[in-house]
């Protein structure tokens, strides 16, 4: 059995937290095309509705704690194929 730090545990949580937030930015539209399971799919669909900041912090954390549940590498690796070359999704982030 492999131990790791509190520290690299954390870390990996906040990636997955990171995934989920470039989740919500996508359109519903590419997001039916991306292979979420149902709970993750209805979780990204109501952190897309939730506008205070409190409310959506707890669901992003939430999404975080549901990436955590399954398998990242499909959903960063359909993300990745919507990115257009060269963006990174800093970017897409400040242009919003």
């Amino acid at each position: 059995m492999e131990l790791f730090s509190k520290t690299r545990k954390k870390k990996e949580a906040l990636s997955l937290q990171t995934l989920g937030e470039q989740l919500v930015t996508l359109s519903v539209q590419k997001l039916k095309n991306i292979d979420l399971p149902p709970d993750m799919y209805s979780a990204v669909i109501l952190a897309k509705k939730i506008k205070k900041h409190g409310p959506r912090l707890r669901q992003m954390q939430y999404i975080g704690t549901l990436m955590r549940k399954y398998d990242p590498k499909p959903v960063q690796e359909a993300l990745d194929r919507l990115r257009p070359a060269g963006v990174s999704y800093d970017k897409e982030v400040e242009a919003l």
